[in-house]
């Protein structure tokens, strides 16, 4: 059984506000940071995880997302594995 390093990236669908990267992206502009068109706040997770092999790794992550970790209504996510 190898060791994986998992990242996974979550952040709101399109079209679901974004209330704290409003809240960031007017601190930016207010800031100076004129030439700021939006901003996008999400969640970086990392686990690690015991598996036979890297598609297991991923099956596994992407149950822990789905049992957990995301919330499907107005979150999607990203995976990606290292050995």
């Amino acid at each position: 059984m190898d060791s994986f390093h998992v990242k996974i990236l979550v952040y709101l669908k399109d079209g679901v506000l974004d209330t704290q990267g409003k809240a960031v992206a007017k601190s930016l502009i207010d800031s100076g940071y004129s030439d700021l068109v939006n901003v996008r706040v999400g969640k970086y997770i990392q686990l690690w995880v015991n598996a036979a092999s890297r598609e297991d790794a991923l099956s596994e992550a992407e149950k822990m997302c789905d049992d957990l970790l995301v919330n499907q209504l107005i979150e999607q996510y990203e995976i990606e594995i290292e050995s």
